[in-house]
């Protein structure tokens, strides 16, 4: 039984061709035999995606083109990279959304307090949608480099080869700038993070100076009782009632003051 080619079967290409190609369209690559060119390239890569779509595409000795997916004529091979940049620019879209939402994140953080809510997360996918992208237009870029060398008199291969490397190019700076800003962007909330701790670290290093300074005369009001007359007890209510809750209330504001002050270099 003849095994099926993914080679189209309309297309008069060497038999070397078929035999090497596998069930799987495998690798990006390029063969060459006896003047004609094989190009397997594979199609813009979606996350998590395990198997790779991909697309043929045959020059023939007179020169002439042949694609599994595009039609034919050099312009086959453009619309494939073509679809790249489409790719590419929607992703940059994508990462333009991510500054701006962080920056309106930004402001909020200095009005309100509030971290970068999203921002990681917007970079996270972007990053799991170029991380993919930007590999493959890098080996795109080396099968059409491999293909210029191997059909040098074939100017079309030049501006394709050209292209392709603006592709990987573009999707490396692209990459490039996702993770510089998912790194500043965990380093920020690392800084604040630790700024709280040490706040929280210093308000309750106050709590404690402040129970240890009241605990002797506390401890010994119990042991011994603490019952003066003030006068207070014939007073009619609820005026005295009012006047210590009032009185309360007032000394804890106080005291809550004094433990969220920033901490000086002594402290």
């Amino acid at each position: 039984m003849q095994r099926k080619s993914l080679i189209p079967a309309t297309w008069t290409v060497p038999e070397i061709f078929r035999e090497r190609l596998g069930r799987r369209i495998g690798r990006q690559r390029m063969m060459v035999e006896g003047g004609h060119l094989l190009l397997v390239l594979h199609a813009p890569p979606l996350p998590d995606e395990e198997d790779r779509d991909g697309c043929l595409f045959w020059r023939n000795p007179e020169g002439e083109w042949r694609s599994s997916e595009h039609g034919a004529g050099p312009s086959s091979l453009g619309k494939h990279l073509a679809s790249f940049e489409e790719a590419i620019d929607k992703l940059d879209q994508l990462e333009e959304r991510s500054e701006g939402r962080a920056l309106r994140s930004s402001k909020d953080h200095e009005h309100r307090g509030a971290g970068f809510v999203g921002r990681a997360d917007d970079y996270f996918v972007l990053l799991e949608s170029l991380l993919p992208l930007h590999r493959t237009t890098t080996h795109l870029h080396q099968v059409l480099q491999e293909a210029r060398k191997a059909i040098p008199e074939d100017r079309d291969l030049i501006n394709f080869r050209d292209l392709a490397y603006e592709l990987e190019r573009h999707s490396q700076l692209l990459y490039t700038s996702a993770k510089n800003a998912l790194e500043f962007d965990i380093a920020r909330r690392t800084e604040e993070h630790a700024r709280a701790s040490h706040q929280m670290a210093t308000s309750a290093h106050r709590l404690n100076m402040l129970a240890g300074f009241f605990f002797p005369i506390a401890t010994l009001s119990a042991l011994f009782g603490v019952n003066l007359i003030h006068g207070y007890e014939q007073k009619p209510g609820p005026g005295p009632f009012v006047t210590l809750v009032v009185a309360g209330l007032v000394a804890g504001l106080c005291l809550t003051m004094f433990l969220q002050r920033p901490a000086t270099k002594s402290e």
